[in-house]
């Protein structure tokens, strides 16, 4: 996706976490994020929010401010700030990213995704099913994790490199037969191939789905591709 589009995107996924909050129980249990209230998530999201607008305008140095009032409002004021920051920046413009200066569209990829994985755990908080999502923004989320979030795990000792290697296909996302990715990126023959939804396959990188839970076909050696997805390669 372009970065207007996914400003754009971003834009309406931060309004729906938003009425979401307004009508979750702030003490609700969040099943996808253990120990997690939906007051916690959304400080969470709020302050990633807040730190990633504080990258992209390259001023690291500068606290957020501290939650007053209800946590809904506390959101709302955060994700106009990161809106607000990335509206005013040239998406080419140099900026920190996760790999040293890279384009300040960067942020508005990362925050789109991570924004879309919060609100799906917000729903389930809620009890509710998740919004609609457009199935090229959720293959944008498969494809960040296997070029940007894996690598960085892997770079950061958060995870060990993989035993074996995987081929991802969205059979729903790109030309007929769908979008296909090997994790980790450019490896050699995949022990196993997983296909499934964009959007089963999102979740399952970002293990908020079990591989068993997903609704995915595994081929090849089922093992290795558990093992592989039940490790953190995502933060």
């Amino acid at each position: 996706m372009d970065t207007p589009e996914l400003l754009a995107e971003l834009t309406v996924l931060q309004r729906r976490f938003h009425a979401g909050l307004r009508e979750a129980p702030p003490a609700a249990p969040v099943p996808t994020c253990a120990g997690w209230t939906v007051t916690d998530l959304a400080d969470h999201l709020a302050g990633v929010h807040a730190w990633a607008a504080m990258m992209a305008s390259d001023q690291r140095s500068v606290r957020p401010p501290a939650r007053r009032g209800n946590i809904a409002d506390h959101y709302a004021g955060r994700a106009d700030e990161l809106h607000h920051a990335l509206a005013q920046l040239d998406p080419e413009a140099l900026v920190p990213t996760f790999d040293g200066r890279g384009p300040a569209a960067f942020w508005h990829r990362r925050q789109t995704h991570e924004t879309l994985i919060h609100l799906y755990d917000l729903s389930l908080a809620r009890g509710t099913a998740p919004p609609e999502t457009a199935v090229e923004v959720w293959a944008d989320a498969v494809d960040e994790v296997v070029h940007v979030l894996h690598p960085r795990q892997v770079r950061l000792d958060r995870t060990k490199p993989p035993q074996d290697s995987l081929r991802l296909v969205a059979e729903d996302a790109g030309a007929p037969g769908g979008t296909a990715w090997t994790l980790p990126a450019g490896a050699a023959t995949p022990a196993a191939t997983v296909t499934g939804t964009a959007q089963h396959l999102a979740l399952v990188l970002w293990r908020r789905l079990s591989l068993d839970a997903a609704d995915v076909v595994v081929s090849g050696d089922a093992d290795a591709a558990r093992r592989e997805l039940d490790a953190p390669v995502t933060p």
